[in-house]
């Protein structure tokens, strides 16, 4: 271990741990190194979100060999932006950086970002420019990002997502935060504060896959969308209103051909269709009225955001290391 003073900012670099255990012994060195290049005190927070590999056994192993990389073991799987908060909640660094674990953040890369924040930045993104993901993971990516912004009203980067550097003010906000529907990028945008994006190289994924499938991202995009957004109640008025309209409408017209043209208005089939639309149009909206309130529900019962089942390694204090 090398010696660090307390002038020198304490980074903590925050990692949620789901099926890459293979890559943390080469993530923690690479961090490692990056860090003492800068240089600065550091503490690397490893999130384990119920890995499936026996990842903890591995975290508890780099514990021991450095007592500054710090575990903590979620008591079940809550999900990637969870971990990040659990993370978040533990980090005391002056500076905190969030990445992944599979290598495709390439750990160098928090000296360009620190460097960056050292503008005057208080978030710094890091900016995929040429993603290494196959091309079913981008295009999802993509649709995700446009869905999103359509119902937000806001414009997002695709190349751009958790891996990032906030400073502690940042941080401390976030922690603010309790919703249960969380998405780590989202929020650090809608706190404000000053911030940036810089260009990184990605790299190629070193181990297993991504869990964000399309069911995933689709329930991801849900999620976000009823968080942050009411625009999807405000179409169901507007759309509700113009079928309300439109039925007036034939109605009068109905009504005019009875009694000045005397045709008699035929056609079950017609009558028909048009009761099973307007009654699955309501199902529709009423399904989306279930969700806002299921959300709401949620909320209320104020549950944790995750559960912890053990953590190794005390919180950095000031001073040597």
């Amino acid at each position: 271990m090398g010696i660090y003073y307390k002038n020198e900012p304490l980074i903590s670099v925050v990692v949620p741990v789901y099926g890459c255990k293979t890559c943390l012994v080469e993530l923690c060195s690479r961090i490692k190194e990056t860090i003492q290049s800068i240089p600065a005190r550091y503490e690397i927070i490893l999130v384990n979100d119920a890995s499936p590999d026996q990842a903890w056994e591995v975290i508890a192993n780099l514990h021991e060999q450095d007592n500054r990389i710090k575990g903590i073991d979620l008591a079940r799987n809550f999900g990637q932006h969870h971990a990040i908060t659990a993370g978040l909640d533990y980090a005391q660094g002056d500076w905190v950086v969030v990445m992944d674990c599979d290598l495709q953040d390439r750990p160098e890369e928090i000296k360009v970002l620190f460097e960056k924040a050292m503008e005057g930045y208080d978030v710094v993104f890091a900016q995929r420019v040429k993603r290494q993901d196959k091309s079913m993971k981008r295009l999802s990516s993509k649709l995700f990002y446009k869905i999103y912004d359509y119902f937000a009203g806001q414009e997002s980067d695709a190349s751009i997502a958790n891996y990032s550097i906030i400073s502690a003010k940042v941080a401390s906000s976030y922690r603010k935060m309790s919703e249960q529907n969380r998405y780590y990028p989202m929020f650090i945008k809608w706190l404000g504060f000053k911030q940036t994006k810089i260009p990184v190289q990605h790299d190629q994924r070193k181990e297993g896959k991504s869990s964000y499938d399309f069911k995933k991202l689709v329930s991801l995009a849900t999620d976000a969308i009823v968080s942050q957004s009411n625009k999807p109640l405000r179409i169901s008025i507007s759309f509700g209103f113009l079928m309300s309209l439109v039925s007036f409408v034939y109605a009068v017209y109905l009504f005019g051909r009875y009694f000045f043209l005397d045709e008699h208005v035929q056609g079950w089939t017609s009558v028909m269709v048009s009761i099973f639309f307007i009654g699955g149009l309501i199902f529709f909206q009423f399904g989306i009225i279930g969700l806002y309130l299921g959300k709401i529900f949620n909320e209320t019962k104020n549950r944790p955001i995750y559960t912890v089942r053990n953590v190794i390694g005390e919180k950095q204090e000031n001073g040597v290391d």
